[in-house]
C-alpha cells in the first residue's frame, strides 16, 4: 500500500481540504497527523482560549474522519521529528501541508523539505489553503507586495481561483500509533463565554449567516449592540472553514452585504500577504514612526481591566475577557485609545489581545494593531478615533455598553456613555471610574509625538 502523510495546521476541516484531497488521490492510505508543538508554548501563543478551542476542532476533525472510515492521528514533540518519524513508522513517501506565511512555518517548512529528502521521502506545500489568494500571488511592478490596500483588493477581487473541493467520501487510514485527543475541559483559565469549536459547528454558523445575517452585513457591521457581524473568525483562523469556500459562497449570494462580507476577507488575505513578505512585522514597526511610546503601568492596567472611564471601551475589552472575542469595531476603538490616547505601546495591546483572542491570528492581529497605531499600512497614520464620537454613532442608545458594564446597567440611554456627567452622588453609587484621561490632552499629546501641530 502507497502512504501519505497530511500534517494538518490551520486547516481543520475536511470540506474543501486540498491538503487532504492530494494526499488521497496520491496514494492509497493516508495518515491524518496533527502534532501538538510545544513550541507553541515557549513562544507564548499557547493561550488557554485557543487551545480549548483547538480541542474542540480536533475533536471535530476526528469525527468527521471516522465517519469515512479514518481517523486523525495526534502526536506531541519537534514537529519535524514527529513527522518523521510518522513516515518511518507507516513507510510513506509523501507528505503534504498547507502553506504559511509566518517565519515559524516557513522554517519549519525548509526542515521538512531537508529532512523527508534525507529520508527518501517528499514534501508538497499546497497554497490557497489558509488563504483564499495566495500571499505571494498578486504584487505590483517592482515590489513583492501590496503595502496599501485599495489597489490589493482591485486585483484580488478580478482574480481566478481554485475550485471549491468536496469532502472526500473515504480515508483509509494504516495502522499506526498515536495519542488520546486533548479534551476542552482539561484546559484552566478559559473564558467562560468562549465559542463551540470545530467544523461540524463551523459549517452551521456558516450556514445561518447566509440565510440570515450577510444581507444587512454592510448596513449593520459596525453596529455594536447589534451584534451582526458573521463571528465566524475563529473557525477561519483554525481552518475550519476554507476562505475559498467561503468567498464563492458569499458571491453567490450578491448584494452589498455579501461584497462588503467579501472584502473583509481580502483584508485578511492582505494581511497575511504583508507577513509572508515581511515576517519581522510581526513584532516590528512596518513603518517606524520614530515613536518614544509611553510606559504607565496604571493606565495599562486600567485598559486590560476594562477601566478606563470610557464606557464604550470598558465595554468591548470586557467582552473580551468573558468571550475570547470582541467586535470589530470594538478592537478597533481600544487599539487607537490605546496607542494614539494613551500613547502606549502597540505590542503591549497586540500582545494581550493574543492573550485572549480565539481568533489570535499572527498576521491579522499584529498588522492590525500596526495599522491602528499608524505604524502600519494605514495611509492616515496619525487619525485618532474620538471614543464618544465612536459611541454615539454605533452605539447610539447604550445597549452595547449597558450589556458588557453591569455597573452603569441603570443609566438610561447615550447618558450611559459619559457617566462624568451625573451629579457626584450618582456617580459615587455606580463605582465606575473617572476616565484616565482627558481625550483632548491624550490627542495633543500623541500629536506632539508625531511631531504634528493640533488644532483644535
Amino acid at each position: 500500500m502507497s502512504v501519505a502523510v497530511v500534517l494538518f495546521t490551520s486547516d481543520l476541516r475536511v470540506h474543501d481540504q486540498p491538503v487532504l484531497r492530494a494526499a488521497l488521490d496520491g496514494a492509497e492510505e493516508v495518515v491524518p497527523l496533527f502534532v501538538r508543538d510545544p513550541g507553541i508554548a515557549a513562544a507564548g501563543f499557547d493561550a488557554p482560549n485557543r487551545r480549548a478551542f483547538l480541542a474542540d476542532c480536533l475533536a471535530s476533525l476526528d469525527t468527521a474522519l471516522s465517519e469515512r472510515g479514518g481517523r486523525l492521528v495526534i502526536r506531541s514533540g519537534e514537529p519535524v521529528e514527529q513527522v518523521c518519524r510518522v513516515v518511518r513508522e507507516s513507510g510513506a513517501r509523501q507528505v503534504h501541508v498547507a502553506a504559511g506565511v509566518s517565519r515559524y512555518a516557513t522554517r519549519r517548512e525548509e526542515r521538512l523539505r531537508t529532512e523527508l529528502t534525507a529520508a527518501g521521502a517528499t514534501l508538497t506545500v499546497h497554497d490557497a489553503v489558509v488563504t483564499a489568494v495566495p500571499p505571494g500571488q498578486l504584487a505590483p511592478a517592482g515590489r513583492d507586495h501590496f503595502a496599501v490596500f485599495t489597489p490589493y483588493f482591485r486585483r484580488w477581487d478580478e482574480t481566478g481561483r481554485r475550485a471549491v473541493t468536496a469532502a472526500p467520501g473515504s480515508v483509509r487510514v494504516p495502522r499506526i500509533g498515536g495519542e488520546p485527543l486533548p479534551a476542552r475541559g482539561a484546559v484552566e483559565g478559559v473564558s467562560p463565554g468562549l465559542a463551540e469549536g470545530g467544523e461540524e459547528v463551523a459549517r452551521e454558523r456558516l450556514a445561518a449567516w447566509l440565510d440570515d445575517g450577510i444581507e444587512s452585513y454592510e448596513d449593520r457591521h459596525d453596529d455594536l449592540a447589534g451584534d451582526a457581524t458573521s463571528r465566524l473568525s475563529p473557525y477561519l483562523h483554525f481552518g475550519c472553514l476554507s476562505p475559498v469556500e467561503l468567498v464563492d459562497r458569499a458571491r453567490r449570494e450578491r448584494g452589498a452585504g455579501a461584497a462588503a462580507f467579501v472584502r473583509q476577507l481580502a483584508w485578511r488575505d492582505f494581511h497575511h500577504q504583508v507577513l509572508a513578505a515581511r515576517p519581522a512585522s510581526a513584532w516590528s514597526d512596518y513603518r517606524p514612526r520614530g515613536d518614544h511610546w509611553r510606559t504607565d503601568a496604571r493606565e495599562i492596567s486600567a485598559w486590560r481591566e476594562g477601566r478606563t472611564g470610557y464606557p464604550v471601551v470598558d465595554a468591548a475589552m470586557r467582552q473580551l475577557a468573558y468571550e475570547g472575542w470582541m467586535h470589530n469595531r470594538g478592537r478597533l476603538l481600544v487599539a487607537s485609545f490605546l496607542t494614539k490616547t494613551l500613547y502606549a505601546d502597540w505590542r503591549v495591546g497586540a500582545r494581550h489581545f493574543l492573550d485572549l483572542l480565539v481568533d489570535g491570528d499572527l498576521a491579522n492581529n499584529q498588522l492590525n494593531w500596526q495599522w491602528t497605531a499608524g505604524t502600519g499600512t494605514d495611509t492616515r497614520p496619525n487619525r485618532v478615533l474620538n471614543p464618544l464620537t465612536q459611541a454615539k454613532r454605533f452605539d447610539a442608545h447604550g445597549d452595547y455598553v449597558r450589556r458588557w458594564v453591569p455597573e452603569l446597567a441603570g443609566v438610561a440611554g447615550a447618558a450611559v456613555h459619559q457617566p462624568w456627567l451625573l451629579d457626584a452622588q450618582d456617580r459615587d453609587r455606580l463605582g465606575y471610574p473617572d476616565p484616565i484621561v482627558d481625550l483632548a490632552e491624550g490627542r495633543d499629546r500623541f500629536f506632539r509625538a508625531r511631531g504634528l501641530v493640533f488644532r483644535r
